[in-house]
């Protein structure tokens, strides 16, 4: 096993660690089975950094107390790699030698697929700085996060099999993929129906796919909420809706459809007016199209909330309920590709002029696309229990570019800072400062008035 000799730089990082949701430290005298909790909620959550053989910050004296041999340190490992269920994989593993103090043990842990349990058959999750002892539905709702249990799969034995099986929805689906079989026959073939009790009955899946209204049928919501909000900022005001938020439902196809037509209407008139002037936001369409696509096919039908997609003046926010699964992070979305739905995204790629052409490569189209538009790449983030796509309305051009663009298209237009940051996208207010003086000094534009107030100074064309 790989041994690291370590300079006093990272020995002062390693004491001065905080623990916290991604990083633990424990005394080399810890049972190895209490230490196996800690590892398994590292796997269970998003992954983590646990040393073995550093004191808690707690304790007087030298903190820094290795194994004087790697052989000391088998139990442990032997404990968190073979007795872990299942084990987890692609864990890293290396001694870090501090001189004259021994063998620092470290376990890079990832965020794991699966949902592990301790060999006592205890389900641990991490809790910013703990670790948390979960049980029964809470772990049955770790495993729908992380895809390693699809609800799409879940049995509803209160959805007569007759319903789904008659419905327009599924024979209109039939006829377009060309199938022949008896619509159970199809149900059951394509994965839509689970055994429960010794009956087959509809499954999640099958309600979304092929239910006349499934926020109804469902126990959680799967809607989609669209708001036009008349603002810029980060927090908005009840006032500040154009209306009141579109809520979209039916089945899955039918959702997908018309919450790209909604958006699209909002897009359309997606704009804010300065001096009596309307400036119009432009968005490429394909980009809109992938991002509403991949936020109904792969967000986590278990949790009870819907889909919000926000339309501001400067920036769409599409917020998807549950994390990013199994292995995926914020810095894999490009490169990996893991399905929470499986069966929900074949089937709508089976159909012919699919909404999900490419599989996995939505996000590559939606960043080519704005690209393209000359806008920047949207922005992910998590927030709780949701992940969200930004696309915000920011020129990939310079400042000092767009400022030029715009008196190109209205060479009798005046600007101010504001209005510069509207249309570029740009939040800070000292930087478009800045690219508006450097054009001043240039001779390219110019006061419209040398005395007005620092809140109304607005430029005009030299």
């Amino acid at each position: 096993m790989e041994v690291r000799v370590i300079a006093q730089d990272e020995i002062n990082s390693l004491l001065s660690l905080n623990e916290d949701h991604f990083n633990d430290v424990k005394s080399k005298r810890i049972n190895p089975a209490k230490l196996q909790e800690t590892f398994v909620a590292f796997a269970n959550s998003d992954g983590g950094d646990l040393y073995v053989g550093i004191e808690d910050k707690s304790e007087s004296g030298e903190r820094i107390v290795g194994f004087e041999e790697q052989e000391d340190a088998n139990a442990i490992i032997s404990t968190l790699l073979e007795e872990t269920a299942p084990a987890v994989e692609n864990v890293l593993i290396e001694f870090l030698e501090v001189e004259g103090r021994g063998l620092v043990l470290h376990f890079g842990i990832p965020k794991s697929p699966k949902v592990h349990y301790t060999a006592s058959g205890d389900c641990y999750i991490r809790i910013n700085a703990s670790k948390r002892k979960i049980k029964g539905e809470r772990i049955t709702q770790l495993g729908y996060s992380k895809g390693a249990e699809p609800y799409e799969r879940k049995a509803l034995d209160n959805v007569d099999l007759e319903d789904i099986a008659e419905s327009d929805l599924l024979k209109s689906y039939m006829e377009r993929v060309g199938s022949q079989l008896e619509p159970e026959a199809f149900l059951r073939k394509q994965r839509l129906l689970t055994k429960k009790d010794g009956d087959r009955v509809p499954n999640v899946g099958a309600v979304l796919l092929f239910d006349d209204e499934p926020q109804a049928t469902l126990e959680t919501r799967c809607a989609v909420k669209v708001y036009r909000l008349r603002t810029t900022e980060a927090e908005y005001k009840r006032e500040q809706l154009e209306e009141m938020p579109v809520t979209v439902n039916g089945d899955i196809e039918n959702v997908i459809g018309k919450t790209i037509e909604q958006v699209a209407n909002y897009i359309d008139g997606a704009s804010f007016e300065d001096g009596g002037k309307i400036i119009k936001m432009s968005y490429p369409s394909e980009a809109l199209k992938e991002i509403l696509v991949n936020a109904v096919i792969h967000r986590d039908y278990s949790l009870n909330d819907d889909i919000h997609v926000r339309v501001f003046d400067n920036r769409v926010e599409v917020q998807s309920p549950g994390k990013l699964p199994g292995y995926m992070n914020l810095e894999n979305l490009y490169d990996e590709r893991f399905s929470r739905n499986p069966n929900v995204v074949r089937m709508l790629h089976n159909l012919p002029d699919p909404v999900n052409h490419d599989i996995g490569e939505g996000l590559d189209t939606a960043k080519n696309e704005l690209k393209k538009a000359g806008l920047v790449d949207p922005v992910f983030s998590e927030k709780e229990n949701a992940f969200i796509v930004t696309i915000k309305h920011k020129k990939i051009a310079s400042l000092e570019e767009v400022i030029l663009q715009y008196f190109a298209d209205n060479p009798d237009g005046s600007l101010t800072n504001k209005l510069v940051r509207q249309l570029s996208g740009e939040d800070d207010m000292q930087k478009v400062k800045i690219a508006l003086q450097k054009l001043r000094s240039s001779g390219e534009i110019k006061p419209e008035d040398e005395n007005a107030n620092a809140f109304n100074f607005r430029y005009i064309k030299a």
